[in-house]
């Protein structure tokens, strides 16, 4: 399934597709360089790694500028149990609804999937997206350091059937 969406202005498209092995790479860059995971958050990411087992385990989808080919964003849904696992905007493409079009894509392959809601422990800064997308607050999910030292708040997208 792919979805895709045109920059105002009349800019390139930018289409979602499933992500394949030769992706994990970029997506790997793309969670590394977000500055939403500098300073105190720098230790949750260093060292992480998308790796390709992990693209042909999970339901792994990616946002491409068709312009030039660019990995723009990606999300990976896990479906045993619901939840939205990884989910990343490339700092320069932030802003341009790509997010937005991301969670459009992850709501219908969740209801494809059969799930009613799906699962989201948040990065703290990004708590606001996520309930500005729908997503409401469910609980908290402590810290686990030394991986994650701080706490995460836990939301839920519901997924209601199609009319």
């Amino acid at each position: 399934m792919n979805a895709s969406i045109t920059r105002r202005g009349g800019g390139p498209s930018i289409t979602i597709r499933r992500a394949t092995t030769q992706d994990a790479r970029r997506l790997t860059r793309l969670v590394r360089g977000s500055s939403a995971y500098r300073d105190p958050y720098a230790s949750m990411v260093a060292g992480y790694r998308v790796g390709p087992d992990y693209v042909e385990a999970h339901h792994v989808y990616v946002a491409v500028d068709q312009a030039d080919g660019r990995v723009l964003g990606f999300y990976a849904l896990l479906t045993e149990p619901p939840e939205l696992d990884l989910m990343f905007v490339a700092d320069e493409a932030q802003g341009r609804g790509i997010g937005r079009l991301l969670v459009d894509h992850m709501r219908e392959r969740a209801l494809a999937a059969g799930l009613d809601h799906v699962r989201v422990v948040a990065h703290p800064p990004a708590e606001g997206f996520y309930r500005g997308m729908g997503a409401h607050r469910t609980g908290t999910v402590p810290a686990r350091p030394p991986a994650v030292a701080w706490d995460r708040p836990e939301l839920e997208f519901p997924i209601p059937p199609a009319a």
